[in-house]
């Protein structure tokens, strides 16, 4: 079989062909060279992006039976590359123009037998170990061959060219001049119809600038972030994966397809566009489809003819699959009139250097008959692709089948898993299958998942079962007090109580609150300092049945008073016995420590479906919002993870967070409902990582709960210290955690167990858990793990529906933990607590996160950060923590955070603060992320810190970051040139601008300024014309404004001896 992995074949005669008018002639020497085809070009760029370049091949292997003699066929073989001017050329490219000149090399032929004593039997690694060797294209010449012989007598003969010089029609022909030795059939003119295409392609810049603008408005992503693939494998290494469209999916198609004027091949098009889309969650895609140009004429041409054009695929989710349909059907017809286009020409700005570029292409999968002569058979062999993967996905499908339809996939690991990909090939067959059957049903109800894998999907979203509990939380705590009246149950550093006096206290306070009018159902304030009375006073409100409302006193005063009108707070408990000042007069005051005039009152039995607290969030409008969470919200949390986390008597927590964080609620309810002792760390103690280590050490701190940027602080005083600590559970949660940054927790405590809790103050605290590994801290794993007993967490897309493993969505939760809603917000209440279509429980309800995740393959949940972290910057969508991810990723780093500025204009930026390791510096910083990253996601400056700051509740403070620093990691020279920075800066300028001949910014896109493929090499060219350093073609296109090249420039200069290739 022919491998076409390479990816640039024709679509077939279910699609159609699409000529080129070159008429054929008799074969020329190649002389001085020729150009290259726009085609061409585009294979070309394609390698020099590649991270192996030559691995653009195409590979045909039959077996040989019966008589065959070596030394003739290496003649043939010989005679053939002499013969065809495409296989005796090597490229051109280190000058204005890319051209082909013949090679002075004499070609590869192989003839080798298996030794008798070879383990491999059937010569299948080395058949596959030859198909994957690269070719040396600027060498040349750029076909070789191989006779492989096996110990059974038979042999492989394998043909292997560059992409550049051959298709899928050319191999077929070359095999057949190598096995017949008939060289009647005119060879055509290669060199010529290369010439004139290039002319064309020049005359069709136009046409080129028009489409890329019209494919650049799509809303795209520029890499598969849905894949769950391995980050290490390199860009080409590859699996494939053979599938089957069914027998009645197949011929279904085929009549819908009749029925609306349209070809099977646009229709698998659309069906991966789709998958594609869903999958990235947009509205478009961009799909590569393979035409093919050679003339009638050229029919025995060995030469290159074929092309990928990119298909928009647009989904119109409220029109009709046949509507669908027949968009995507003349989307094809126009990308394949523009098919003498260099690809990269025609890509959206930012595309040029993605996954790719394309992130999926389609392609007909065809098998050529075997060969018959007197006395010997070749038979061609299975598929021999195995690791070359030229696109993150390739579709091939048998468009000529009449029944079934063969199909294979091939894949990236770097982007896909084996699974993954065979979950794509159901999701492909699951769309057909509606394709063929439903025309005229909705495109919004097209699913991308066959009824297994949806019910996979919602079976991994299910915590296990949890039952209810029955008493609410004073009654819990009342029960643990009689268990052990006389252990500690709360201290501040000040003053000690043990559980009975708790348990009394807050008695009294319940019954003073009471006499104050206070009734179950109610909302009460609650302003204290962080003290043993503060605890007192919360249970003594839970005791009346109301729910209490926090009031930190640190926070602002009209912060405060919109708190207390929101919550319609009546009455207020503190810990003064004089009224604040500020306090509105309809308000009633209670001092902590007020007798109530009935000793003896008997206070009620608490419905645990009450709420228990209202906590105020902060709103996108500006007003808080108060979300009310009950009794039976709080007792399943406890739980829901008292077992699995051994939670108990023996152990010591720390109460580090305000009150008026829901944190603080995990922290207090859950250790005092398990008889452990709590420790109040004062405000002051919290704000100070150096005292808090003290207090932890001092205290013999057991279970210690943290935000991830409050701990990094911990953590770096840990690292000082000559004390240990007694922690054996850490609880992160409140916001995204870097395991990275945990090794050195791992080497100097490695028996503490650490759970990294995703929640959210509408789903009680916590809705999930993951136990971090030491391998998590290597990986840099963003994993929270699986819902926690009687949680549920579903990943579904904007409509609600299910989306499969690795698919990024919004995360919704249900389950135990699901609050009432917002305090007298009916219409937000209804927005974000939704109806859950396949409850545990009848009536169920799920809270919409606003947070992005996916489910991975294992059944596990990837927190991807808040939907609202996404960005645009020029057009582009940007996930900040995606950005921040790579920053973190360079070892210089330890925190890091990157804002956008001037959002919404044309002069929004990104901007990076980091904190470094003990010997980083932001050298270099910027360019080892771009490596990472494409270009328009790179910082535009880094600023480093000495530590990130933190708001009162632990989390990241943008507000608290310093203006960027003007020339962090600015562009800069060669060292040593005291104005080398703008020196280089308007020289690269320059360069541009006489390249283009247009006006050219620092910030300017090379392909929006009208760039191309060809233009590009100019540019390569020309700066080292201009005394510059070299750079190779992929860092041209990799750094495509001026300032980017100008920073790649300078790190190179600074880097004797770094060549450019």
């Amino acid at each position: 079989m022919i491998d076409r992995s390479g990816g640039l074949v024709g679509p077939g005669p279910d699609a159609g062909a699409i000529d080129g008018g070159d008429p054929a002639g008799a074969a020329r020497p190649a002389g001085p060279g020729w150009p290259l085809a726009p085609n061409q070009v585009g294979v070309h760029l394609a390698d020099a992006l590649a991270e192996r370049p030559g691995m653009h091949t195409v590979v045909a292997a039959y077996r040989l039976t019966g008589t065959f003699d070596g030394e003739l066929l290496a003649e043939r073989f010989r005679a053939l590359v002499r013969r065809h001017p495409a296989l005796s050329s090597r490229l051109v490219d280190d000058g204005p123009a890319l051209g082909m000149a013949r090679s002075d090399t004499a070609p590869e032929w192989r003839d080798e037998t298996l030794p008798p004593s070879a383990a491999d039997d059937d010569g299948a690694d080395r058949l596959l170990a030859e198909c994957l060797r690269p070719i040396d294209t600027r060498r040349g010449p750029l076909m070789r061959g191989a006779l492989l012989r096996r110990k059974d007598g038979d042999a492989d003969l394998v043909l292997t060219a560059s992409h550049l010089v051959v298709d899928d029609q050319a191999m077929e022909t070359a095999v057949a001049e190598v096995l017949t030795g008939d060289t009647t059939r005119s060879p055509g003119d290669y060199p010529g119809w290369a010439t004139a295409a290039a002319g064309a392609a020049v005359r069709g810049a136009g046409r080129a600038a028009a489409r890329r603008a019209e494919l650049s408005a799509l809303p795209l992503g520029t890499d598969p972030a849905w894949g769950c693939g391995d980050a290490a494998a390199g860009d080409a290494d590859g699996g494939q994966l053979p599938f089957t469209v069914p027998d009645d999916v197949w011929r279904k198609l085929a009549g819908t397809a009749r029925t609306l004027g349209i070809s099977r091949y646009s229709a698998l098009t659309a069906a991966v566009g789709l998958v594609l889309a869903r999958n990235g969650g947009t509205d478009a895609s961009l799909v590569g489809s393979f035409v093919t140009r050679r003339p009638a004429a050229q029919r025995h041409t060995i030469g290159y003819f074929s092309n990928t054009v990119p298909v928009p695929v647009r989904l119109a989710e409220d029109g009709t699959v046949a509507g669908f349909l027949r968009t995507c059907h003349r989307q094809c017809l126009a990308a394949y009139r523009d098919a003498d286009l260099p690809l990269f020409d025609v890509l959206p700005s930012g595309h040029q250097s993605g996954a790719g570029p394309l992130t999926a292409a389609v392609a007909p999968l065809w098998t050529p008959p075997p060969l018959r002569l007197p006395g010997l058979t070749a038979r061609p062999l299975p598929h021999p692709f195995a690791g070359a993967a030229k696109f993150p996905l390739l579709v091939y499908v048998d468009m000529a089948a009449e029944g079934a339809a063969r199909g294979l996939l091939q894949f990236r690991h770097r982007w896909f898993s084996a699974e993954q990909a065979a979950l794509f090939t159901r999701q492909l067959v699951a769309v057909l299958r509606e394709f063929a059957e439903r025309p005229d049903a909705r495109l919004a109800s097209v699913t991308v998942l066959d009824e297994a894998d949806r019910q996979r999907v919602l079976a991994a979203g299910l915590g296990a079962p949890l039952t209810p509990e029955e008493l609410s939380v004073p009654a819990l705590f009342t029960r643990r007090a009689g268990l052990s009246p006389d252990r500690i149950a709360v201290n501040d550093g000040h003053t000690a109580l043990r559980y009975a006096e708790v348990d009394e206290r807050s008695d009294t306070v319940a019954r003073a609150l009471a006499e104050a009018g206070v009734r179950a159902g109610d909302r009460v304030g609650v302003r204290m300092e962080r003290s043993c009375d503060l605890i007192v006073a919360l249970l003594g409100v839970l005791k009346t049945g109301a729910a209490y409302v926090p009031l930190d006193p640190s926070y602002p005063e009209a912060r405060l008073a919109l708190v207390i009108g929101d919550a319609d707070v009546r009455v207020v408990v503190g810990d003064a016995d004089s009224r604040p000042a500020d306090l509105p007069e309809h308000i009633d005051w209670l001092p902590v420590r007020t007798r109530p005039r009935d000793p003896a009152r008997p206070l009620p039995a608490v419905d645990p479906d009450l709420p228990c607290y209202a906590i105020h969030t902060s709103g996108s409008t500006g007003r808080p919002k108060g979300v009310l969470v009950t009794h039976r919200n709080v007792t399943s949390l406890l739980n829901a993870t008292r077992e699995d986390f051994g939670l108990g008597p023996d152990d010591v927590w720390s109460l580090f967070h305000s009150f008026a964080f829901d944190f603080s609620a995990w922290e207090i309810w859950v250790c005092l409902l398990t008889g452990g002792r709590l420790v109040v760390v004062p405000r002051a103690v919290s704000r100070n990582p150096e005292e808090f280590h003290q207090l932890l050490e001092d205290e013999e701190v057991t279970v210690l709960s943290q935000t991830p940027t409050a701990f990094g602080l911990l953590l770096a005083t840990d690292r000082l210290a000559r004390g240990g600590l007694s922690v054996r559970l850490v609880v992160f949660g409140g916001e995204p955690l870097d395991t990275r940054t945990l090794a050195p927790w791992f080497e100097r405590y490695p028996k503490a167990r650490v759970e990294n809790m995703y929640g959210i103050t509408e789903t009680t605290v916590h809705s999930t858990t993951h136990t971090v590994t030491r391998e998590d801290t290597r990986t840099g794993s963003r994993v929270v793990g699986r819902p926690l007993p009687g949680w549920e967490i579903y990943v579904l897309d904007a409509r609600g529906r299910p989306v499969a493993p690795g698919v990024a969505g919004e995360l919704h939760v249900g389950g135990a933990g699901v609050a009432l809603g917002y305090l007298d917000r009916p219409e937000l209440t209804a927005e974000r607590f939704t109806t859950d279509r396949h409850p545990r429980v009848p009536g169920g309800r799920l809270y919409r996160s606003g947070d992005q995740g996916r489910l991975l393959p294992g059944g596990v949940l990837e927190h991807l950060g808040r939907l609202d972290d996404q960005v645009k910057v020029r057009g582009f969508r940007i996930e900040l923590g995606e950005v921040r991810d790579a920053l973190l990723r360079d070892p210089s780093v330890t925190s890091a955070a990157v804002v956008v500025h001037g959002a919404g204009t044309a002069e929004a930026r990104l901007d990076a603060y980091v904190v470094l390791a003990a010997e980083g510096t932001t050298d270099g910083l910027l360019r080892r992320a771009a490596a990472r990253l494409p270009e328009y996601m790179v910082p535009q400056t880094v600023t480093a810190l000495t530590a990130l700051p933190v708001t009162a509740n632990g989390k990241l403070d943008t507000a608290r970051l310093p203006a960027p620093e003007p020339d962090a990691d600015a562009p800069a020279g060669p060292a040593g040139s005291p104005d080398a920075a703008g020196d280089v800066l308007d020289r690269v300028v320059g360069v541009w601008r006489d390249v283009l001949d247009v006006p050219v910014a620092p910030d300017d896109n090379f392909f929006d300024l009208g760039g191309t493929s060809l233009l590009a090499l100019r540019l390569k060219t020309a700066l080292r014309g201009a005394g510059l350093p070299e750079l190779a073609l992929k860092e041209v296109i990799r750094h495509a404004t001026p300032a980017a090249m100008t920073a790649l420039l300078r790190d190179r200069a600074g880097a004797p001896g770094e060549n450019a290739g």
